[in-house]
């Protein structure tokens, strides 16, 4: 990456055309990179979760979830945004500093919000087989092994999450197939019957704000 930013801050060896097209690889490949180094990922995997387990289908859509997701993500990362804002992107904006420095500014503040979500078992993975032996401090962690140990880190938090959301459904479920067992009605799909309980059980608990505050107070 440093040696990326290194040719497109060399005006000397490089053409207008092509720093423009460099530019517009970054802005291509950057909502995907930053989904990976934001809450966004333990968002996303948990509300499809609630779906999934109350079996309404595509109820909430999927543009309603990825909303909801993004502006819960831009939430939580709020203070860190707040900080690369103000440490790397309006001074470079402002011409203060380089592209080159403008990123190692920006680095501290993400690879901490990282590191505290990442699992010591996943980052060391990463790590070994990059053959990086000796970590001293957060900044010998390179983002190359940082980024998949969080996002993996985050998929099995969220399927935890996801686990414990599905077990008071699961349990509706089993009780409606046996009742409709015992009364001789093998025909009819018990998912059918169990829907409307599912959907009266999340509103009266106010299932919601239950996920939505159990996902905050995660981070």
């Amino acid at each position: 990456m440093n040696e990326f930013v290194e040719i497109f801050n060399d005006s000397e060896n490089i053409s207008t055309s092509i720093r423009l097209l460099l530019l517009l690889t970054i802005l291509s490949v950057g909502p995907g990179i930053l989904i990976l180094m934001t809450s966004f990922t333990r968002i996303i995997i948990v509300l499809s979760f609630v779906r999934t387990s109350l079996a309404t289908q595509q109820t909430p859509p999927n543009q309603v979830l990825i909303g909801l997701a993004l502006f819960m993500t831009f939430f939580v990362m709020g203070p860190t945004l707040a900080q690369l804002n103000d440490e790397a992107l309006q001074p470079l904006l402002n011409e203060e500093l380089t592209l080159e420095e403008a990123y190692e500014k920006a680095e501290p503040p993400i690879k901490e919000f990282m590191s505290k979500h990442t699992r010591e078992k996943d980052l060391s993975l990463f790590l070994r087989y990059a053959e990086i032996e000796q970590v001293n401090s957060l900044d010998d962690i390179p983002l190359m092994a940082l980024v998949p140990a969080f996002a993996i880190s985050e998929i099995k938090t969220a399927f935890q999450i996801g686990f414990m959301i599905f077990i008071p459904f699961l349990v509706i479920d089993m009780v409606v197939a046996s009742v409709l067992m015992s009364m001789g009605m093998m025909m009819l799909p018990p998912v059918m019957i169990s829907l409307p309980f599912k959907i009266l059980l999340f509103v009266l608990v106010d299932g919601w704000y239950l996920v939505v505050r159990s996902l905050l107070q995660s981070f």
